[in-house]
């Protein structure tokens, strides 16, 4: 690999969210708030969508680090696709609430008397569902149904739900007006612009062990017109950047080498075009020079 070639301590672009590599970019920032502002003043109903790499489970655990989990107690759903009965098991699971009936009225019970054992204590609860845009309106509404369980001033309950942009068009249909109303906090979290991918990648690296410019301008350019700011894409396209430079014996890498790397990664079809192009022409200068020795001999 290239690790040692750059100068690196451990891989700087891997696709797992290491919580040691976040960048806290201004739009990270304003969702981690969005989080802490509605679970701590117990608005009910928090929405976060953004594109698919966008950053949001990475936003999730900078929010969840915060908590304070003696106060807050918290319960992660990662699995959008259960019943109504299977995803109120898995939220008093992940609470660690014991219960022997699974008819959803006993679960239900039970969560309650939690939630209000929690809040006579100062303490708060928050139930936090990851690619909610894939849980079904049965779900949903029973999401929804929780959202009841409330004193006469202050929600028991606070729900996050996390998703790709099509969350918004799942909340706007009709059917599910009575849920989208009590929405007190959205946020979408957008892209990275040019100079929040520069400071972004430069913030990897730098984290990985290296402190010197191994991207230059026209490949950060490239870079950034192929992931249009998307930090998963930027760590594909870097991590290919950097072993086609590998490859190439160069320090830094360039524009041709991101061009190279996502012709490979099969999304620069004008970088595909342009190398069997350049492969034709070599073809046909070495079938001209054979062609020219052959009349020699004639």
């Amino acid at each position: 690999m290239y690790l040692n070639f750059f100068h690196l301590d451990e891989l700087p672009f891997n696709l797992t969210p290491d919580p040691r590599f976040f960048f806290m970019s201004k739009n990270h920032l304003e969702a981690v708030e969005h989080l802490e502002f509605g679970v701590r003043q117990r608005k009910g109903f928090i929405v976060i969508t953004g594109e698919i790499g966008s950053g949001k489970t990475t936003v999730c655990r900078a929010f969840l680090s915060r908590l304070d989990s003696e106060k807050t107690k918290t319960a992660l759903v990662l699995n959008p696709l259960l019943s109504p009965l299977e995803l109120l098991q898995a939220i008093n699971e992940d609470l660690g609430l014991e219960y022997e009936d699974n008819s959803r009225k006993r679960l239900t019970k039970i969560l309650n008397k939690f939630l209000l054992e929690q809040f006579k204590r100062g303490g708060n609860v928050a139930v936090i569902v990851d690619e909610a845009q894939q849980l079904s309106e049965a779900a949903l509404e029973q999401i929804r149904l929780l959202s009841n369980l409330e004193t006469s001033k202050d929600k028991l309950i606070q729900i996050v739900l996390l998703g790709q942009p099509e969350l918004a068009k799942v909340l706007s249909r009709p059917s599910m007006a009575p849920l989208a109303q009590r929405i007190a906090v959205r946020y979408h979290l957008g892209p990275l612009d040019f100079d929040q991918t520069c400071q972004y990648v430069a913030h990897r690296l730098r984290v990985a062990g290296c402190h010197q410019s191994v991207f230059t301008k026209g490949a950060l350019r490239a870079v950034f017109r192929y992931s249009g700011g998307i930090p998963r894409k930027i760590n594909l396209a870097c991590d290919k950047a950097l072993l086609c430079a590998f490859g190439m014996g160069e320090l830094q890498a360039q524009r041709v080498h991101v061009r190279s790397a996502l012709a490979e990664l099969g999304q620069n079809r004008s970088g595909l075009v342009g190398a069997v192009r350049q492969l034709s022409s070599r073809r046909w200068a070495i079938a001209a020079v054979v062609l020219a020795i052959l009349c020699t001999w004639f």
